[in-house]
């Protein structure tokens, strides 16, 4: 069990730290230095939790959380992820693995890219002295894209996932030195370049067998480029006067559009992300649109087994969405499973809520709560479904802000938990509704003394019964213990009760309560003890 839930720390804090980052890498290099060093002591493994101490400068107290990497402490000032947790993170790594492994593992991406550098940069150049500027023709265009990226990065010469990022930037290069001079031609141009770009790159990555795991670690950035260029080049490309041959060039981007649906069965939400975007600002017409949604229904036919047909049914929805078919597009969603269709919901609530279509958003944020907790279950993993819960949270608000609809959001909080606590917590504090905010503070295993200092005081003040529960829980878990030390907690906690009695003018009822208690304890002697010793009970 102890290998599982550390395996799965490793997996948390390699999903935190990403090696390009500067600050993250001096973050693993201050960790590792604290482990080697052997400043690292008293460590032990508990049901949930790795705690111990690290000798630095200051001696500090680390406990890691192996459930919920977020939920780790350092006495140290330093908010997040310290370099004192990442010490003890490897010092209990070392007991299931090698560090060394690991840490190499971890900056792989960082390897490999210099040395391909100069090869890359000279094959640009000829190419660009070979063709020259190209002059606006589509196909010349398509044609110059395919040859530079396949004499770039699938000469088969390089295989290794980490030199993609390094290749790809030196192909852009070539792109942009090829472009066209004139400013509308330009966009256009580029934009073409995206879209094929794209196509070959997801082709690419599926024939070199890369893992999601690989593309996500080593080039998944660059697809998230193009798909932000692309976003930025439609717009400007929407507010320009168009020469009238564009035409012709947005009937061929259009067919090579949908080749971004089939060409690879992996990265389907970066895929269906440049489809969406082209079709909602680019290919506006009501008879391409009503074409392409018989066109994808024909393609989904012809599907075989060993294809995905997702990036099709998402494409299909959209259609229906933006022809106003709301009513069928929700059908359709209502049969893909919930684990895959959820995070798509969010483009069209954003893009209901931009154009403040409130009456055709609302269904769609009701479908995407019903699907909200079963994709949450099998994403997996605290940090991803808490930005999830962030981005869910964020596109809904809108909505509910402007039609008052704080029920629906409130719905949303529930059903996201644990990973939407803070929101929660500070709605309902705000509120005044401390009997649920306490709820919530035990619902996610907060006691009394977990409590901000400022919060606690201010409820004392206001509604101070609030908390009588939560001590009463308290006290009776530490007598359920039998042990001394539990005891001894127990009396502390009991001792604040009474405090909080007086000050609600109630010691008739702590008397009542606290004679019930050393009647139903009279056999723990030691309890009692604890009880005389802190003159809770009078001698």
């Amino acid at each position: 069990m102890e290998s599982i839930e550390l395996q799965h720390l490793s997996n948390e804090v390699r999903e935190l730290l990403h090696p390009h980052d500067a600050e993250d890498a001096k973050l693993v290099q201050k960790g590792l230095m604290l482990y080697r060093q052997g400043t690292v002591g008293q460590l032990h493994f508990g049901e949930d939790l790795v705690t111990a101490t690290v000798q630095d400068v200051t001696p500090v107290k680390v406990q890691l959380d192996l459930t919920f990497l977020s939920m780790s402490e350092c006495s140290c000032p330093y908010e997040g992820l310290c370099r004192h947790q990442m010490a003890v993170f490897f010092t209990a790594y070392a007991k299931i693995g090698s560090v060394a492994e690991w840490v190499e593992e971890w900056r792989e991406p960082m390897k490999e890219k210099k040395e391909f550098t100069t090869w890359g940069l000279q094959t640009a150049k000829d190419l660009i002295k070979a063709n020259g500027v190209l002059k606006p023709d589509y196909s010349r265009w398509v044609h110059s894209f395919e040859v530079s990226f396949d004499t770039l990065l699938a000469s088969k010469k390089y295989t290794s996932p980490f030199i993609i990022t390094e290749l790809f930037q030196i192909y852009e290069r070539r792109i942009h030195a090829s472009a066209p001079v004139e400013q509308e031609w330009r966009l256009l141009y580029e934009l073409v370049g995206i879209v094929i770009s794209f196509k070959k790159l997801a082709v690419l990555s599926e024939q070199s067998g890369h893992t999601e795991d690989m593309v996500k670690r080593a080039y998944l950035h660059l697809f998230h480029n193009m798909m932000d260029d692309a976003d930025d080049l439609v717009q400007k490309i929407g507010i320009q006067s168009l020469p009238f041959d564009f035409d012709e060039f947005i009937l061929k981007l259009k067919d090579d559009a949908f080749e971004l649906l089939t060409a690879a069965k992996g990265l389907e939400l970066e895929r269906v992300y440049l489809y969406r975007l082209l079709w909602s600002n680019l290919f506006k017409k009501k008879v391409w649109r009503e074409e392409e949604a018989g066109k994808i229904r024909e393609r989904m036919k012809l599907l075989q087994d060993w294809e995905n047909p997702l990036p099709l049914m998402i494409a299909g929805i959209h259609l229906n969405f933006l022809l106003h078919n709301d009513e069928a597009a929700l059908k359709m969603v209502g049969r893909v499973g919930d684990e895959v269709v959820t995070p798509y919901l969010i483009h069209w609530i954003d893009l209901f809520s931009h154009q403040k279509a409130w009456k055709r958003v609302s269904p769609v944020i009701e479908l995407f709560l019903q699907k909200l907790k079963a994709y949450l279950e099998e994403l997996g993993g605290y940090h991803s479904c808490s930005s999830f819960t962030k981005t869910a949270l964020k596109a809904i608000a809108p909505f509910c802000v402007e039609n008052g609809r704080t029920d629906l959001f409130e719905r949303a909080l529930l059903k996201t938990l644990p990973y939407s606590f803070a929101d929660y917590e500070y709605m309902l504090f705000e509120r005044g509704q401390y009997d649920r905010w306490s709820e919530l503070q035990a619902y996610v295993g907060l006691n009394y003394y977990d409590l901000p200092k400022d919060r606690v005081k201010l409820i004392e003040k206001e509604k101070p019964e609030v908390l009588l529960g939560m001590l009463h829980q308290l006290a009776q878990r530490e007598i359920d213990q039998k042990n001394r030390q539990s005891y001894k907690l127990a009396v502390r906690h009991l001792k604040k009760l009474r405090t909080l009695y007086k000050k609600m003018k109630r010691l008739d009822d702590w008397e009542y309560f606290f004679e019930t208690l050393l009647d139903k304890t009279k056999r723990l002697r030691a309890f009692h003890e604890e009880c005389r010793r802190s003159k809770l009970i009078e001698v």
